[in-house]
């Protein structure tokens, strides 16, 4: 199914009833991919938001604890999606980038020149501050030093890949930061075609929407579905603030079956 067109109608109170005005609805292509395939460019997330989950200490062990007892699955550890800065965590909007299989053989798309793996459509759509999440294939590159060198001079925070990626002495050289399942030298562009722009993809199996919260760091990888953003901040807030007395309980002596009494009331 196609994704929302680059333009779509408005009614305009403005100029009189009955006129009608078109509003952009993404960024339009970078010139490899039609945009009936890059769907519609989700609205901000409030920094105020993303500046107090900054705050949290523990990020996405908090994180991952609300959305249990909130029944959601949304979580993924460090050990699948490996972290190429452990040191480095990142808040950000997603911006979604899916790719499947090319249909031919590597050597048929070499001599047609098919490289049809085309992550930087995703990356032209985000905004600083961004996290670019592809659902991506194993064992192959879907993104490399290029494209992480284009994502860290356009701002965005960081990147989550399902699947390989390479040149990962580039990306780190930059400090730009990226989670994969995978590394790999094996070129993607030649057996990859990215599909679809900002719609929905699945992460370790984990659905994902353009828009929802990417909350990573050396733990793991949290998504945090749209609609649920300020509810799993309250909660992750309170989680923090009662571990924080728990911490000075101990450095004044608290002891061990009065921490047990806290922990287990």
């Amino acid at each position: 199914m196609p994704c929302f067109p680059h333009v779509v109608p408005e009614w305009n109170t403005n100029k009189g009833e009955g006129h009608m005005q078109t509003k952009p609805q993404h960024k339009g292509s970078a010139g490899r991919l039609p945009e009936d395939r890059i769907c519609r460019m989700p609205a901000a997330i409030d920094p105020a938001l993303l500046d107090r989950f900054e705050k949290l200490e523990d990020l996405t062990s908090t994180v991952s604890d609300v959305l249990d007892k909130l029944g959601r699955v949304g979580v993924i550890g460090s050990s699948i999606l490996k972290p190429t800065l452990p040191q480095k965590r990142v808040i950000g909007r997603a911006i979604t980038v899916r790719n499947i299989p090319q249909t031919r053989s590597v050597q048929q798309t070499i001599a047609d020149g098919a490289n049809m793996m085309t992550e930087i459509e995703g990356i032209h759509q985000a905004e600083t501050g961004d996290v670019l999440v592809i659902q991506g294939l194993r064992n192959l590159s879907n993104m490399g030093g290029v494209m992480a060198t284009t994502c860290f001079y356009k701002g965005l925070a960081g990147a989550v890949v399902d699947g390989g990626i390479r040149d990962v002495g580039e990306s780190r050289g930059l400090g730009f930061p990226v989670w994969s399942r995978d590394i790999s030298p094996i070129s993607g562009k030649w057996r990859a075609e990215t599909k679809e722009i900002n719609g929905p993809v699945k992460i370790d199996g984990v659905p994902v929407e353009a828009g929802d919260l990417v909350i990573a760091d050396e733990t793991g990888v949290c998504f945090v579905p749209r609609d649920l953003i300020e509810q799993v901040l309250e909660a992750c807030e309170a989680i923090a603030q009662t571990e924080q007395g728990w911490v000075e309980g101990l450095k004044n002596g608290m002891t061990v079956p009065e921490l047990v009494a806290q922990l287990f009331k």
